[in-house]
């Protein structure tokens, strides 16, 4: 199964953006989906931009990944 994760897009330089996932930021590939603009959210699997979503469905996701790392942290999501 792949997982992929929300992020929203900070900057583009040719075929890469810094991405927001979470608080935390990265550099992905985005030759998957050449038309990203600055602000688009994507998901991203394997350091790869795989599509762009829309914002309302990416804070539905994103607090849905919350819940997981909150879970993880306080110890009720055993592993």
């Amino acid at each position: 199964m792949c997982v992929g994760v929300p992020a929203k897009v900070l900057h583009i330089e040719g075929f890469s953006a810094l991405v927001d996932v979470m608080g935390s930021q990265m550099n992905v590939g985005i030759i998957f989906v050449p038309e990203v603009k600055i602000g688009d959210y994507v998901i991203v699997h394997a350091g790869q931009a795989m599509s762009i979503i829309d914002e309302q469905y990416a804070q539905e996701s994103l607090e849905e990944w919350r819940k997981l790392v909150d879970a993880r942290s306080d110890g009720s999501l055993n592993t």
